[in-house]
């Protein structure tokens, strides 16, 4: 035998190999069992709920964690390697490790562009970005305010192209993806409904970054002020007691700021100018289901339910 035919010889089962393969692959997206990667608990849930028994997903950034800083661990890697389906947050919210987890994990089908590859802010407007508005030495987010998760209407607007998207890769599931977006769309802006008429209006809020200040999207509140000098640079003493000045001797509110982020100057602030101070999660828990989002909600309305 040549050497000609024994290379094609051994080539021959390395293709049927790679065909094998791509067969399965298809087969198992056909058959229903989609993994699907979402970069926050909240994105989680709606695959979870919209999807239900079709896909199987799994939540990179753990809830008490800032999603703006995290590693491309192998994990994510690992993870992202054997999805059918990226699901993100978008407008640069994971710019800082997702490209990297990306690249470690060869997949194409998550390639952008590619069906496989959902970013939720695509389909949304977003709130404008203050780092639009100033000197940009932290945070730039030109595509608008990625913290969308604190608005429910948005977060309900994400769910219908979220079943198109399902539908895409399980077309025979259409219409089972499409009722359940419209179940979590309606029971989404009923509970923004009810929660949002509970809150007495016209309070006020300082939060720590620009996240929370979507609350005032939804609820009948306003934000008087921010305690990072600019998104992503830490408080600092002369802007804390900037703030303190501007702020004393107004109606009182509510200094708030997530899990995550440090609570020295939320406390400093709060105490100088006799407001309460609340930390408070930004997202269900990486397995939540509806019900775990609807009662974050509710939570999120807290601090103006009870403030005096």
């Amino acid at each position: 035998m040549s050497l000609s035919m024994a290379a094609g010889v051994r080539l021959v089962p390395a293709v049927l190999t790679s065909f094998l393969l791509f067969v399965l692959s298809a087969t198992n997206v056909q058959a229903g069992a989609l993994n699907v990667v979402t970069t926050t608990a909240t994105m989680g849930m709606l695959a979870r709920e919209i999807g239900a028994d079709k896909v199987e997903v799994r939540v990179l950034a753990a809830p008490d964690r800032d999603p703006h800083y995290l590693d491309a661990r192998p994990a994510f890697m690992a993870a992202l390697r054997r999805g059918d389906m990226l699901v993100e947050m978008g407008a640069g919210l994971e710019e800082g490790w997702l490209p990297a987890a990306l690249t470690g994990a060869a997949n194409p089908k998550l390639n952008s562009g590619r069906p496989g590859h959902f970013s939720a802010s695509d389909f949304l407007h977003l709130r404008r970005s203050i780092t639009m508005d100033g000197p940009n030495l932290g945070h730039v987010h030109g595509e608008g305010n990625p913290h969308f998760q604190l608005d429910p209407r948005r977060v309900a607007a994400v769910a219908g192209p979220l079943a198109d998207r399902l539908a895409e890769l399980l077309p025979a599931y259409r219409r089972e993806f499409e009722d359940r977006a419209r179940i979590v769309r309606a029971r989404i802006l009923e509970h923004e409904e009810t929660v949002a008429a509970q809150v007495e209006p016209g309070q006020r809020f300082v939060a720590y970054h620009e996240d929370i200040d979507y609350l005032e999207e939804w609820l009948p509140v306003e934000v008087a002020g921010y305690l990072e000098p600019l998104p992503g640079i830490p408080p600092t003493a002369r802007h804390l007691r900037g703030l303190a000045d501007t702020l004393r001797d107004g109606p009182r509110g509510v200094v708030l700021h997530a899990v995550y982020q440090p609570s020295r100057g939320a406390d400093w602030l709060a105490t100088e100018i006799a407001w309460s101070r609340q930390a408070l999660p930004m997202e269900p828990p990486a397995n939540g289901k509806l019900d775990d989002y609807l009662e974050l909600m509710r939570i999120w309305a807290t601090p103006f339910q009870t403030n005096e």
